[in-house]
């Protein structure tokens, strides 16, 4: 979190008239900010005046959305508010998936957008938009600043609010003749926010209720979520699993909230999560639901979902309190302060039946692949890296099949150390985030891990890499298919490609050119060179290498982590690996897909 520093506030109070863009980026200074990306235009040139003459370190994505990516990333990473900025219109509207994605995933960042003048507002001028309508729906809150005197206030609360209770996105829009304002700031502005309450007060008799019921329980299982990461309260989570004796299911947003290979940790559940993990969260007699909010891919049919069991659910924000699930106990709390009361007298039980069910889960379900010595399957990569870098590094991927993978096979032993897009799902987040996490973190090792439709989307971020010496590592799982959507293809719509092929096959009339579609969409025998990847990066003076075979992978990889500076793996994989375990959709775990 950015903290204000109000001793530091009050040693810059002045008599001096100032810009509202002066104002809006002398704010930025004093809320702590070091880092913004920022793309100029029209509505924003006051803005990156303004940031010419600060201290701030600014970054130029090449694409507004990789700075919104970035801005995400960046907080993900640190826990710091994350900042971007962009002009009006066209500028503001292609930050619109990486907000929905710090919304979706409760990420603290605050998006600052030009606006055309105040007088011209709803006259559909020149690169006019709405921005504030358009993002109503995902935002924690938004600000229109109308007066440059306000943003002194404005910029303390929107900081506030991302950063407090549940972490959000909040946008503001500064029309441009406010950016032009002259006026003496008051940078001391109180914050006016009478009904926001983001810490709601713990109710002491929550926690005797909450031992109670794991008094009785003789089957329980923690359900964590990103919510425990939020409140860093990774460390409250293991005393309690601990202190209790209670196995822990997370959620992919809860991933390193505990080791993976801690004796208590079943890993993750869901549509791809581990077997015994979906076991144990379903055959439960007691879930204890932490910062977790009951997704759809995580529970399916919720109606389903742990039928049987008593359900406790802690969470900061009220409104997810039985909106998924209904809850047996529902505690609105930070949860860290709960974890906290909840182990200052711990009261653990041995539950050996439970444990030695689990056990046998394990045993008879463990993750795993079918190896296949003579291919170089994406699922060997993960496992190879996790053990090149120690488990130590941190994996931002981008969406589809190689995210799931990411997740599934690589030894996580720390909070923060896997960035991805959970709730939103986006394609084009890896590498951007990635480079957001570098800059928040440049002491570790951060590596995106991509498939070849998902880095394509937002390529372009290889030159910020170049121009601001970010040195993020990628890894490209190139199987020439919308990996993921091609899976879905192969289980449920008997193999018919819909567009799901992104590079030439040899169709049936043997012609390395032919267009997809000339044969019946079962030929894998795509080339390996559509995109070159290694060709684009070096375009952007960003090295990399090809990668067909095992006997390459390692050597490869250590020539990766070795470079200084950025580094890009094209690794060619097999389009017709499928991400197993899975719950098919709308299905429950007793129809998970294991081969």
């Amino acid at each position: 979190m950015n903290h204000i520093n109000q001793e530091q506030i009050m040693k810059q109070q002045t008599t001096t008239l100032m810009k509202g863009s002066e104002i809006t980026i002398k704010c930025l200074e004093l809320l702590g900010v070091e880092v913004v990306f920022a793309y100029p235009g029209g509505q924003a040139i006051e803005l990156h005046q303004a940031l010419s003459h600060s201290s701030l370190r600014v970054i130029l994505p090449r694409h507004e959305q990789g700075g919104a990516f970035a801005a995400g990333g960046y907080a993900r990473a640190s826990g710091r508010v994350g900042v971007c900025m962009a002009t009006s219109g066209p500028g503001a509207t292609n930050l619109v998936s990486g907000i929905a994605d710090a919304y979706m995933d409760s990420i603290p960042t605050v998006f600052i957008t030009g606006q055309v003048s105040s007088s011209m507002i709803g006259k559909n001028v020149f690169q006019e938009t709405d921005i504030i309508g358009v993002t109503r729906p995902i935002v924690k809150h938004s600000f229109l600043v109308l007066d440059a005197n306000d943003i002194p206030r404005v910029m303390r609360e929107a900081f506030l609010i991302a950063s407090s209770g549940r972490p959000g996105p909040v946008v503001v829009d500064i029309p441009k003749n406010v950016q032009q304002q002259r006026v003496v700031p008051d940078f001391d502005a109180p914050v006016a926010l009478k009904c926001y309450h983001p810490e709601p007060k713990l109710d002491p008799a929550a926690v005797p209720q909450i031992k109670k019921m794991i008094a009785a329980s003789r089957r329980p299982c923690i359900y964590a979520g990103g919510g425990i990461i939020s409140a860093e309260a990774s460390a409250e989570l293991v005393r309690f699993a601990e202190g209790y004796h209670i196995p822990v299911v997370t959620t992919l947003m809860g991933i390193g909230a505990i080791p993976d290979d801690h004796p208590l940790s079943l890993r993750w559940l869901g549509m791809h999560g581990t077997v015994y993990a979906n076991y144990a969260a379903n055959e439960c007699d007691l879930l204890i639901a932490l910062g977790a909010r009951f997704d759809d891919r995580v529970t399916g049919n919720p109606k389903s979902f742990a039928v049987g069991a008593k359900i406790i659910h802690v969470d900061i924000d009220d409104s997810e309190i039985n909106k998924n699930k209904a809850a047996d106990l529902g505690v609105v709390a930070n949860v860290k302060e709960v974890l906290a009361a909840l182990n200052e007298s711990p009261e653990p039980q041995e539950y050996a039946e439970w444990f030695a069910r689990i056990a046998e889960w394990k045993r008879k379900y463990p993750m795993h692949y079918r190896e296949k010595p003579d291919r170089l399957q994406p699922q060997y990569v993960i496992e190879t890296l996790s053990k090149l870098t120690n488990g130590e590094a941190v994996i931002v991927p981008g969406v589809g099949q190689h995210q799931m993978w990411a997740a599934q096979f690589y030894n996580y032993r720390h909070p923060r150390q896997l960035l991805t897009s959970g709730g939103l799902g986006a394609m084009g987040f890896g590498l951007p985030a990635a480079m957001g996490a570098k800059v928040a973190c440049p002491e570790k090792t951060v590596i995106n891990i991509d498939g070849d439709g998902s880095f394509q989307m937002n390529i372009q971020e290889l030159g910020t890499l170049f121009v601001e010496e970010i040195p993020v590592k990628m890894i490209v799982l190139d199987n020439q298919h919308l990996g993921m959507v091609a899976q879905w293809e192969d289980r449920f719509y008997n193999h018919n490609r819909g567009n799901t092929v992104l590079g030439r096959c040899k169709g049936s009339n043997g012609y390395p050119d032919a267009p997809c579609g000339e044969c019946s969409g079962e030929c894998a025998a795509v080339s390996p060179f559509y995109p070159d990847f290694v060709a684009i990066a070096g375009g952007y003076a960003v090295p990399g290498k090809h990668v067909f075979t095992r006997e390459e992978l390692i050597p490869a990889l250590e020539e990766m982590l070795a470079a200084e500076g950025p580094y890009l793996l094209d690794v060619h994989t097999g389009y017709d690996e499928h991400v197993l375990p899975m719950i098919p959709p709308g299905g429950d775990y007793t129809a998970i897909i294991m081969e």
